[in-house]
């Protein structure tokens, strides 16, 4: 009976192996990938690191001289974390009339966004703070549009 046991419990072992050094691969390449995509947005607890990362994404937004963020999607978590919202308000006497229309309506759906069925995870106070960030800054971009005379449809 022990012979019969032998190759079984060899078996395991080396599945147990190989399952171990797959995941290490994985999370190897995990780190690399990490290390060279740009700062999430999207990140929405209160932890050092996430606070990091909204800062550092803030930053590249707002050092993007071609503001390529503007048309970028978003998703309930990034308008929960504010990143863009922030973004949107700081740059709103840089951006272009179309700019402003556009961070404009993405404020204006952000509420129907944060309560919809991809705002898994939310807790509701965020769901809250991001709804009451986006008409703030909904509020303001509409303000400058009509300081500027922009048109308010395209």
């Amino acid at each position: 009976m022990t012979v019969g046991r032998l190759p079984g419990r060899l078996l395991v072992t080396a599945s147990v192996a190989a399952l171990a050094s797959a995941l290490a691969s994985c999370s190897g390449l995990n780190l690399e990938t990490a290390a060279t995509e740009p700062p999430r947005a999207d990140c929405v607890d209160d932890s050092p690191p996430c606070v990091q990362a909204r800062g550092a994404a803030l930053k590249q937004m707002l050092a993007d001289p071609k503001r390529t963020w503007v048309r970028e999607p978003a998703n309930a978590h990034a308008y929960a974390a504010g990143v863009r919202l922030f973004a949107f308000r700081s740059r709103k006497r840089e951006l272009s009339c179309d700019e402003l229309l556009h961070g404009k309506r993405e404020a204006d759906a952000a509420p129907a966004s944060l309560s919809g069925p991809h705002s898994g995870g939310l807790s509701p106070a965020q769901k809250s703070r991001g709804t009451m960030l986006a008409a703030e800054v909904s509020k303001e971009l509409g303000a400058e549009m009509r300081r500027r005379g922009c048109r308010t449809s395209a």
